[in-house]
């Protein structure tokens, strides 16, 4: 498989700029693997491919605003600084991407906000966009990250053009989001409804949970045509024992395990036992899945339509067979399917 293999041409009113009104109500298209088959329904429609027993298992990180806007002393440029990863909390040091990236120099000090108080200074280049800033700031940690909240935006894909609205702040976050740290949501699951899980646990689908903070490397190009030679940045992972014995009990009784979402399945496979059941974990994560690849865990699967060449549509090659995506992006291309982060679904079984 090479990087060409994954390109493919989307019409652009099909690129999703606004999520569906109600979460369960986007298209679900259902791929079937053993059938090759490609059905059309609706979101909420999920619940009719599950039985009791089954289990789905969700990503409840949330994100945070991670995107801030500063301005440049003595010049006053505009400055947008993408919050990555916290190094130390003490220090207030944060792995950040900025942009315009040539205007900033090591040394350099922001501004945010007219008397936010909150200043940073630029004190390492990490890589030709990346910097290390150090934020200045007279309160409390607690304060501190309070601030930045209140300063920060919600973290649209770049490829979203339009302003960040009020109701992004909900929608961009599945509704079971619990533990902070992600700079990107793990988008199959926001079209999980409160409803819809209800009737799902109602029908006897035990609902479990891991975390995994999603960072930008997921979503970084693949700029290599051999797909061996791509690195993916480590993402933090925590697969709690609880989930770990309800997988392995359904994977012992046959059951139906569905991973909501490539950050679950990259979770799940990242912590294989030698006898092919999920082993509790708390560490960091580079697994690039690509075809062809030997899944251990979940035998189901809930995704996006994903940005041709992606690790993500690799990922999903990798569990549906190449000839069926293929076949079923084209379908979704047809029938008008809104496609990334605020798109339609998939249910791969």
């Amino acid at each position: 498989m090479k990087l060409s293999n994954f390109q493919y041409e989307l019409p652009e009113e099909l690129l999703a700029e606004y999520p569906s009104e109600h979460r369960d109500e986007a298209k679900l298209m259902v791929l079937n693997r053993k059938e090759d088959t490609i059905e059309h329904k609706s979101f909420k429609d999920i619940v009719n491919y599950f039985d009791e027993g089954d289990i789905m298992v969700f990503n409840n990180t949330k994100v945070f605003p991670a995107r801030l806007y500063g301005n440049k002393e003595k010049t006053g440029a505009r400055i947008e600084v993408f919050l990555l990863r916290e190094l130390n909390a003490e220090s207030r040091l944060w792995d950040v991407l900025v942009d315009p990236a040539r205007k900033i120099r090591i040394g350099n000090k922001l501004f945010f906000g007219e008397d936010s108080g909150l200043v940073a200074e630029v004190i390492d280049n990490t890589t030709s966009r990346g910097r290390t800033l150090r934020f200045l700031y007279d309160g409390s940690y607690e304060e501190f990250r309070k601030k930045l909240n209140e300063m920060g935006q919600t973290p649209l894909p770049k490829y979203i053009k339009r302003e960040v609205e009020d109701s992004d702040e909900e929608r961009y976050q599945t509704i079971y989001a619990k533990h902070e740290g992600a700079v990107a949501a793990p988008t199959a699951g926001l079209h999980f409804s409160k409803h819809l899980l209800k009737r799902l646990e109602i029908n006897g689908v035990e609902l479990k949970e891991l975390t995994l903070h999603v960072g930008l490397g997921t979503f970084n190009p693949v700029e290599v045509e051999d797909l061996s030679k791509h690195r993916m940045d480590s993402e933090e992972v925590f697969i709690p024992e609880s989930t770990a014995d309800a997988v392995n009990h359904a994977i012992d009784t046959k059951r139906r395990v569905c991973a909501v979402g490539t950050t679950v399945m990259r979770s799940m496979e990242s912590s294989v036992s030698a006898d092919a059941h999920l082993k509790p974990y708390e560490g960091w994560t580079n697994k690039f899945i690509f075809p062809p690849y030997e899944f251990s865990i979940a035998n189901c699967m809930i995704t996006n339509f994903h940005t041709p060449k992606s690790t993500l549509m690799m990922m999903t090659s990798a569990f549906a067979g190449h000839d069926l995506l293929k076949k079923a992006y084209k379908e979704a291309i047809e029938k008008d399917y809104k496609f990334y982060s605020y798109g339609d679904a998939m249910l791969i079984i």
